[in-house]
């Protein structure tokens, strides 16, 4: 199928989000690929998902970063809205779980370290992912992270009474902080709390909290302090019960701030075998140090 008479769609989609599904198509004018995500409504018009679905591409333009996926268009086809962007290669860390299990320290370290940079630069934007997971974290075959699926984040407190429904909770179960799930109310560190849980997960290779109904997995949010996870190095235990408080106050300030206490744990990078060898897969501090560093001094 081609639509805007350009973007020659793929038969099936790569998969399915909250708001959509994604195809992989070939951009004929640039001779590119790329990714199609098409607004789906099964309900019928949906005029809150149709704000967000373009929020969401407003926020992937105006995060120019290299860990984020990078808008090229937008527009309507057959009354149904589209976005085009990046394609990326690469697993999913939910995938990468399910294949490995428990991800080796210092890359779970480095995965985390990379997703923090993304985030520091989002939240200096004003922009509240409010959605991470496993699998809006995308591992690519040079050892890059992009964070995908911004289709829950809001632009700071001004856009909450425009994008949140009343008594509405927004998310995945198993990564909301207690602020979301007792208040409705998300911020900065509540993305630092999901990223919490997604190192969890990486680290055990199961999910931090579980139970029979999305309500059971929210009282241990509330209610519930994990114990420390076997094997792992202090200082990153030490820093996973910071991230993990119930307080938002009592976790790390920042993105900025994880990510330079994650970066001396993201060495000596082991081989994954079947996703990533030696010579592809370069120092998360590496690669991100520069960028942060500029977030950091103000430029």
């Amino acid at each position: 199928m081609l639509i805007a008479d350009r973007y020659e769609l793929d038969d099936l989609p790569l998969g399915r989000g909250g708001m959509g599904a994604v195809y992989a198509a070939h951009d004929t004018r640039l001779g590119r690929r790329v990714a199609v995500k098409f607004l789906e409504m099964p309900g019928g018009p949906d005029g809150e998902l149709e704000r967000r679905f373009i929020r969401e591409a407003r926020i992937l333009a105006r995060l120019e970063h290299t860990g984020a996926p990078t808008l090229y268009d937008f527009g309507t086809f057959e009354q149904r809205l589209f976005q085009v962007m990046q394609f990326i290669d690469g697993v999913t860390v939910a995938d990468l779980i399910a294949e490995h299990g428990p991800v080796p320290v210092p890359w779970a370290a480095g995965i985390t370290a990379q997703a923090a940079a993304v985030l520091a630069a989002a939240h200096a934007l004003s922009i509240w992912h409010r959605d991470l997971k496993p699998t809006n974290l995308m591992l690519c075959p040079d050892g890059s992270v992009k964070v995908l699926d911004f289709g829950l984040a809001i632009l700071g407190d001004a856009d909450l009474a425009h994008f949140t429904r009343h008594g509405q909770i927004l998310g995945t179960p198993a990564y909301m902080a207690p602020e979301q799930i007792e208040q409705g109310v998300a911020g900065a560190r509540s993305d630092l709390y999901a990223l919490g849980c997604v190192l969890h997960e990486m680290l055990t290779g199961r999910q931090l909290f579980a139970g029979p109904t999305a309500y059971a997995v929210f009282d241990k949010h509330v209610r519930e302090r994990p114990p420390a996870v076997p094997g792992v190095p202090a200082e990153l235990n030490a820093l996973l019960q910071e991230l993990l408080e119930k307080k938002p106050e009592n976790r790390p300030a920042d993105a900025a701030a994880l990510y330079e206490r994650l970066r001396p744990l993201a060495t000596d990078l082991p081989v994954l075998p079947g996703f990533l060898e030696p010579a592809s897969a370069p120092s998360p501090e590496r690669m991100y140090a520069l960028i942060v560093g500029r977030l950091l001094g103000g430029s």
